[in-house]
């Protein structure tokens, strides 16, 4: 029985853990070829240990796509090895910062600008002639702060409204050419960089009380296998019950 992913090439940023690696994993698990990209070698190595038990080739890229170079020599890797035609762009990676607009630092800005606007953008365009070739499907991954951002955020939601902005205007620009774009929008989820926020709130951590990542690496599963008779464009998830 075919897999239903099988020949299909996905690269994933952000894999390395929470979200990120929960998609990738499932998405090796249906077949596909996959291209994981993260700041943490070692913990990628640990994913791509994970997903080839399932059988899928796997090729990890250490880049921390804040930075200039990294991303570019992660799009050179990727045309070396004859990646430039993929079928699935998951944007995955992330940071966060939190303050008050009055004090926050302006270098954080640029920083979470970088990762979570700039990076994507710039992938995204580089990958965008294989993807229309191959009417592929590009997943962003947002959070729950575009549609009720609240103090201390600020910062980081303005890059995730823009991030929002990059993929409705993307979806206008690409859907004729059979490429679809989706957006989901996530409530708080088990994660590292939960924990760490939680932490900046003086907040005990219950991972078990949050969104998992599995839940939502099934979610997306389930969007990117419909029939090319439908596209899913938005999709909001929280956990069950809302502990914050």
């Amino acid at each position: 029985m075919k897999l239903i992913f099988e020949d299909q090439i996905a690269v994933v940023t952000g894999a390395s853990r929470g979200v990120g690696k929960a998609i990738a994993l499932s998405l090796a698990a249906q077949g596909a070829t996959l291209c994981i990209v993260g700041r943490d070698l070692a913990t990628l190595q640990a994913v791509k240990a994970q997903a080839e038990t399932a059988g899928s080739h796997v090729f990890c890229y250490q880049a921390d796509l804040g930075l200039e170079q990294d991303l570019a020599a992660f799009v050179r890797s990727l045309h070396r090895l004859d990646f430039g035609l993929i079928d699935i762009l998951v944007h995955s990676a992330a940071v966060i910062s939190l303050g008050r607009i009055e004090k926050a630092p302006i270098e954080e800005f640029d920083w979470q600008y970088r990762v979570n606007v700039r990076a994507p953008y710039a992938l995204t365009q580089a990958l965008l002639p294989g993807l229309r070739t191959r009417q592929g499907q590009i997943v962003f991954v947002n959070s729950s702060v575009v549609l009720n951002a609240k103090a201390d955020v600020g910062q980081y939601a303005a890059t995730k409204h823009a991030f929002k902005a990059i993929a409705d205007t993307l979806r206008e620009e690409v859907n004729a050419d059979g490429v679809r774009v989706l957006s989901i929008y996530l409530g708080r989820t088990a994660s590292q960089i939960q924990q760490e926020v939680h932490k900046t709130e003086g907040k005990d951590y219950h991972p078990e009380q949050l969104l998992q990542p599995e839940d939502v690496a099934m979610t997306v599963i389930n969007a990117l296998a419909l029939p090319r008779t439908a596209e899913v464009t938005n999709i909001s998830m929280r956990p069950l019950i809302k502990s914050y």
